[in-house]
């Protein structure tokens, strides 16, 4: 077999690498990723035993490792980790016509937690994922070492922890464990950032696994000692796809593709890769647009918890608490007054400056915009403006007039912000709609201050109403839905409005949406926060696999999508196909 290095660009500009074994004109693929600290080299002895007919093989190479740049075991975070790879994902398609149904993932140890975060995350229609002793949770061997390291990270956020592992840890065979401490290539330093993340991120995958509906081939080594089994049982008891198998290697250690049993292994890759690929299985949600898994929690957070019960003493106490002391809180006065959803209370968000009556006001209020939830809005918004920029450049090369349309608007400051971005030229006109005439009536206030009030209308309009927006003047390039869908639990509204944009936006033209696959605080806020209609705030979390669903179901395909670092929320780009 021969092996190329190649690279691809990440979204922030760094040239990372990646190998292929390339069969000419292959419709099937293999995608490798690495455990921490290796790098694609580690591949070159298992790539032959996964070798298969008409298949690509491609291992990708994380930033910080090997001869990808950047500090060694390093990111601005986990995330990062998992949005390169969708980066690398997208790349693949375009420059090799790798097809994703035909494409079976294989990961190893915090790789495979990168990439069930990518699955969980993306909803990539791939025919198979493969997780070789995922990393969900690293034995630390040491007790409190976790606490230890978050407070590390907190003092010294560019902390560096070395890795205990040896090569006699990770393999039974000698010669693969002494070519694993020779080799120079592999970094034992890794990020308190990133270890932290690896966690959470694990954590998070791990609680919510019952939406993804990828085929799962699930390794575990029976003596291994750098990751723990439990966390890796969970996952695959809360595993959504009934194509589901756990294999337990006994006797076997962490690097399984390297350890005596690696033919084992690798054969059993094959077969699963062969079964998913020639039986590709579309996700259930392009038949059920909506997840039982979130329909059942919606259900149960609409239900008043058992009286007696300490869950509900505590949200009792949260509620008595939000409502006294946390009316010194300006933030939290907004939400009082206009709806913790409401453009008003996003808009005191973005803004993200702690204010309040007296200091124990400001105190109390610091502590609420920065809230994870809160944390994540602030990111969304970073996304929707990279997504804006995207979709804006892509609109013009296409000779598209500069038109954009935001269904609920509200008092449009980002769609503010974007219209003085040079960036964005000074030519492109907006059309900001929203039910509240008071937030209109704001986002008028505000672009005439900041001079764009020719360039920008406000008006009325019902986002639900698909004739309303079918008949839209002139018809936007770029529709956006931001902030909107995630506060409404049934989908046939959502149809209705995606239908009415898909009539409205022209052949070749965009669609921006967020979605909310995931949220920590999910029941607090059902149980503690009211929305803009003084009802308590209850959102069923729509995953993101169901929200591509609706948007292909309506004729969009989806492109590009963002994602912030806690992976609540998810900004996406679809376009509507020339022809």
């Amino acid at each position: 077999m021969k092996s190329e290095r190649l690279q691809f660009t990440a979204d922030d500009g760094e040239s990372l690498h990646y190998k292929s074994w390339n069969v000419h004109g292959a419709s099937r693929a293999l995608v490798l990723l690495h455990r921490g600290h290796e790098h694609a080299d580690r591949w070159d002895s298992v790539a032959p035993s996964l070798l298969m007919p008409d298949t690509a093989i491609y291992a990708w190479e994380a930033r910080g490792h090997g001869q990808s740049p950047g500090r060694r075991g390093h990111a601005a975070g986990f995330m990062e980790y998992v949005r390169d790879l969708d980066t690398f994902f997208r790349h693949l398609q375009k420059q090799h016509g790798l097809v994703p149904e035909k494409t079976v993932v294989v990961a190893h140890s915090v790789g495979a937690v990168v990439a069930s975060a990518w699955v969980h995350d993306f909803a990539p229609r791939i025919a198979g994922l493969v997780l070789a002793t995922p990393a969900l949770e690293v034995n630390l061997i040491v007790p409190g070492a976790l606490t230890g390291i978050r407070a590390l990270q907190k003092l010294k956020p560019g902390a560096t922890i070395k890795s205990y592992v040896r090569g006699s840890w990770l393999t039974r065979d000698p010669a693969a464990a002494a070519e694993y401490d020779a080799d120079t290539s592999i970094s034992k330093d890794i990020s308190a950032r990133i270890l932290t993340g690896l966690f959470d991120t694990a954590r998070r995958v791990v609680s919510d696994a019952e939406v993804m509906d990828r085929p799962l081939l699930l390794f575990s080594a029976g003596a291994d000692k750098v990751v723990k089994r439990g966390a890796i049982d969970r996952l695959y008891s809360n595993y959504g796809c009934d194509q589901k198998i756990h294999l337990t290697l006994k006797g076997a250690r962490h690097a399984i593709f390297h350890d005596l049993c690696r033919e084992e292994v690798c054969a059993a890759i094959k077969r699963f890769a062969v079964r998913c690929i020639e039986n590709f299985t579309p996700p259930r949600l392009e038949a059920d647009l909506s997840h039982p898994a979130t329909n059942a929690e919606f259900a149960a957070l609409k239900k008043p918890l058992p009286s007696p019960s300490l869950k509900g003493l505590s949200f009792i106490l949260q509620r008595a608490s939000l409502g006294t002391l946390g009316r010194l809180s300006q933030g939290i006065r907004i939400g009082h007054a206009t709806g913790f959803d409401s453009g008003e209370s996003l808009d005191y968000v973005y803004e993200n400056k702690a204010r309040g009556n007296l200091l124990a006001g400001k105190i109390i209020d610091h502590f609420y915009i920065n809230a994870i939830g809160w944390r994540g809005i602030r990111q969304r918004r970073a996304c929707m403006n990279q997504a804006l920029r995207h979709a804006l450049r892509q609109a013009r090369e296409a000779g598209l007039p500069p038109q954009l349309m935001d269904i609920a608007g509200g008092a449009g400051r980002y769609l503010l912000d974007v219209m003085a971005d040079e960036e964005c030229g000074g030519d492109l006109q907006v059309l900001c709609r929203d039910w509240s005439e008071s937030a209109l009536a704001r986002g008028r206030a505000s672009a005439s201050q900041m001079g764009l009030a020719e360039r920008i209308t406000h008006a009325r309009g019902d986002a639900f109403d698909e004739e309303s927006l079918a008949s839209v003047e002139p018809k936007p390039s770029v529709a956006v839905v931001s902030g909107l869908y995630e506060l409404f639990p049934d989908n046939a509204r959502l149809q209705r409005s995606l239908r009415g944009l898909f009539r409205a936006v022209p052949p070749g033209g965009w669609l921006i949406y967020t979605g909310q696959p995931w949220h920590p605080q999910v029941e607090m806020i059902a149980r503690t926060l009211t929305n803009r209609d003084g009802e308590y705030w209850v959102m069923r979390r729509r995953p993101q696999g169901e929200m591509d669903a609706l948007v292909e179901q309506a004729g969009f395909k989806k492109e590009k999508q963002w994602v912030d670092d806690f992976g609540i929320f998810t900004v996406s780009l679809a376009r509507k196909p020339v022809a």
